[in-house]
Parts: C-alpha cells; structure tokens; sequence
C-alpha cells in the first residue's frame, strides 16, 4: 500500500466519531433537565482536564472522578471519551452557527464573529491543547459545515441581501446551489481569519474582526457579475 493510500485509510478519531454519532442522535430523543445537566458536568470536567493535560493522557476515570458521575452513566449516553469530546464541540458550534437567526437579531451579520473570536480567544488552552492532539483540524472541518448552514440561512432571511437584488435590476436572486456555494466560502474565509488572528496573538479586538468579516461578505455579494457578462 502507498502512503497516500494509508493516509486516505486513516480517518481520525474524531471523524468516525462523527458518522456515529449522526447515526445514534436519529435514535437518540430530546435529553430531559438531569440527563442534560449530567452530560454538561461530564463535558466541563473533560474541557477542566485537557487544559490540565495533554487530551490523551485523560482517561474516562479520570472524568467521572472530576464529574462525580458513575462509569454505567457515561457509557449510557458516549461511547468514550472523543465521543464526548466530540459531543463538546458540536453543542459549541450548532449554538454559535444558529445564534443570530434563534434570537432574530436584526442586523447584516451572518455570524457572531465578535462573540466566536471572544470566547475562542479567553480559551486558549483549550485551543492549544487540540492542536497538540491534532485534533484541530476536526474542529475546523467541523466547524466548515456548522458555520456553512448557518451563513446560508441568514443570507435566506437577509433583508439586505432582497434589497441589493432589488436595487440592481442585472442580479437576479441567486440560486440555491450558488448561495450555498458562497455560505460555504464565506465559512471558509471566517475560519481562516480565526486561524490569522489566533497565530499573530490576537492583536486585533473581536469587534473589529467582525466589522472584516462582514465587509467581506457584502463587498463580495455586491459584486456579484451579471452572467451575460461571462
């Protein structure tokens, strides 16, 4: 076997993760108030350690010793300890990537990009210690889709968007392969300009990264080309 093959081969743990989980949560019904908040200890117990200690040297005992949680509790509801890691990180980006259209705020961001470097940034460790697992990569291929739906719904219920086709007669509406295309992208630009700003330190405040962002955003939708002009 090539090493490209055994590259290909080799998924990580958080990835596989991932497909079972999508597969259990169809199973799996709304938790009540006390699963809830047992599955929040454990996850603030692991997110406690990781910043202690390198991810792989937490075992599960070590959780349920932080959490004070019985072992027949967490096999109830994760698998091991990446599926509650993973379970972590997709309960922070379904509430960063949906939190503007829950709350209906009326304004011209796609994403709470102020809010997501501000809470990325005062955690640090937590950042560090996925790079050092090489786990970071899942979090941004995670974060690729989360932030992906989020951006195309806000551009579906974006006022200003209606009103730049409007107010030019040679755009039309754009359709829904191309808006998910450019949610996709726009997903894509915020996630590098995280990495940008965390790698220089950072420098710039969270607001304006946000006020960047979204003059991108506008910017690249206002430009928009006619498609007689191809």
């Amino acid at each position: 076997m090539s090493k490209n093959e055994g590259s290909k081969n080799e998924r990580s743990k958080l990835q596989e993760h991932a497909g079972q989980r999508k597969q259990k949560d169809k199973q799996r019904r709304k938790p009540d108030r006390r699963i809830r908040r047992t599955c929040e200890r454990l996850g603030s117990a692991l997110v406690a350690l990781i910043q202690e200690r390198p991810i792989d040297d937490v075992t599960v005992q070590d959780v349920l010793d932080r959490a004070s949680v019985g072992r027949s509790t967490f096999y109830l509801h994760f698998r091991d300890k990446d599926d509650l890691l993973l379970s972590q990180l997709e309960e922070f980006l379904e509430m960063m990537s949906t939190a503007l259209s829950v709350r209906k705020e009326e304004s011209h961001r796609v994403v709470p990009v102020a809010e997501l470097f501000a809470h990325i940034g005062s955690q640090k460790k937590v950042y560090r210690a996925l790079a050092d697992a090489d786990r970071l990569n899942d979090f941004f291929d995670l974060a690729q889709g989360y932030f992906a739906r989020g951006i195309e719904q806000r551009l579906k219920e974006s006022k200003r968007l209606t009103r730049l086709h409007l107010s030019n007669p040679r755009q039309s509406q754009l359709a829904q392969p191309e808006l998910g295309a450019r949610a996709s992208a726009f997903a894509g630009s915020m996630l590098s300009l995280l990495r940008w700003w965390l790698d220089r330190g950072a420098k710039e405040s969270p607001r304006a990264m946000d006020e960047l962002f979204h003059r991108m955003v506008w910017n690249g939708l206002q430009a928009t080309p006619d498609r007689s002009d191809r």
